[in-house]
């Protein structure tokens, strides 16, 4: 990805479009075996919905209308006979046309663009794909796990945009969560550290789909913690303080203050419970100034070694010298105990954040509690 600097080039996004060579670019990528855009994914969902209660309810008017026609008799009953059979035949043809436009038509243009804007801007462009392998938190939960419109860089590090899907619950209760992220690859793991947006909380408290232990919070100086909540593992206090120091607070102040953060394995990632791959250029700009602001201060981040690890790993060998070191050294310079750098590695107590169950899930028992004992009551 290239830096966001004079280079960012936003015009593919809302210049003029060719039908015809968006409608072709869109065949080659199913050809390809692109599939659908997310956005067009769901709009075939809702059209279906839409269908099949119209059909519900269409059959119950249907039957009173054959009813009608059959107790009337004669010419004036056949021609009332006729007319749920003409509702339903435009109710379809509307419904097919309504289908072709939406995949023909706003979704072809869209990838498109969306096409068009990431080679504009060194990147690539891709639809999506079902159950996507990142270690991010959105990606662990609920079902029919689905990410869209992928726009990707390698330059001068692995970056990803893209817009997420996944459900919980089932039946009636069945919700789908919308996201949107960013993916920055890092030179090293680092330790699994949260820092939870104030801007974005909910009424009982974070949108997260996950609650951390209120023992791993972390206060950091200034003002942010009125931006953010940083979460990290017991024991990794001083680690936490060497990766945000004031400079890069600063930046995640500055820039990423409506966006989740979380930093996991050897991936940052940033959250938005909305779309992120947008046709909005106001949107790209930010977020290219987003990373670029933060890409600019990871340099000291590769350079960080866990201590834990280290002493884990030396512990059973310390009466042990290492291979290639002098048991009694004649330099000043010779090493006592190894000669390459501890290995970038994170200990498994530094791998993830003890979690715990979110305090809404309380409020919610608890009220369903309160309704079903007072419903006994009054049976009683």
């Amino acid at each position: 990805m290239r830096q966001a600097t004079a280079s960012f080039d936003p015009r593919p996004l809302t210049d003029p479009v060719d039908k015809a060579a968006a409608r072709a670019f869109a065949r080659q990528l199913r050809a390809n075996g692109g599939g659908r855009s997310g956005q067009q994914i769901i709009g075939i969902v809702m059209i279906v919905v839409i269908a099949v209660m119209f059909l519900s309810v269409g059959s119950t008017v249907f039957v009173g209308f054959i009813s009608a026609a059959t107790s009337m008799g004669g010419g004036l009953g056949g021609l009332f006979a006729i007319v749920p059979i003409i509702m339903v035949l435009v109710f379809v043809g509307a419904l097919v046309a309504a289908i072709a436009h939406l995949v023909r038509g706003t979704g072809a243009i869209r990838t498109f663009r969306l096409a068009n804007f990431a080679r504009a801007n060194a990147m690539t462009y891709d639809p999506g794909m079902a159950a996507p392998e990142l270690p991010g938190m959105i990606f662990q939960v609920g079902s029919s796990r689905t990410s869209s419109d992928l726009v990707r860089g390698d330059q001068p590090r692995f970056v990803e945009f893209g817009n997420y899907r996944y459900t919980t619950g089932s039946g009636k209760e069945q919700t789908t969560h919308r996201w949107g992220y960013v993916a920055i690859k890092l030179d090293v793991p680092l330790p699994n550290i949260v820092l939870d947006a104030t801007s974005n909380n909910a009424l009982f408290g974070s949108n997260l789909p996950a609650s951390f232990s209120r023992d791993q919070r972390l206060s950091l100086e200034g003002d942010f913690d009125k931006h953010f909540a940083l979460y990290c593992p017991e024991g990794y206090e001083r680690d936490a303080l060497y990766l945000f120091t004031p400079d890069i607070m600063a930046r995640f102040v500055d820039h990423a203050a409506a966006l989740d953060v979380e930093i996991v394995d050897d991936w940052l990632f940033l959250y938005a419970q909305r779309d992120l791959s947008t046709l909005d250029p106001a949107t790209w700009a930010w977020l290219f100034a987003t990373v670029g602001a933060i890409l600019d201060k990871m340099a000291q981040w590769a350079r960080w070694r866990d201590d834990h690890a280290v002493r884990d790993a030396a512990a059973p060998a310390a009466a042990v010298p290492a291979a290639g070191t002098a048991s009694t050294p004649d330099h000043p310079f010779a090493a006592p105990a190894m000669l390459t750098p501890p290995p970038p590695i994170v200990a498994p107590r530094g791998r993830r954040l003890r979690r715990r169950v979110p305090v809404v899930t309380f409020v919610i028992a608890g009220i369903f509690l309160v309704v079903w004992a007072s419903m006994f009551f009054r049976i009683m």
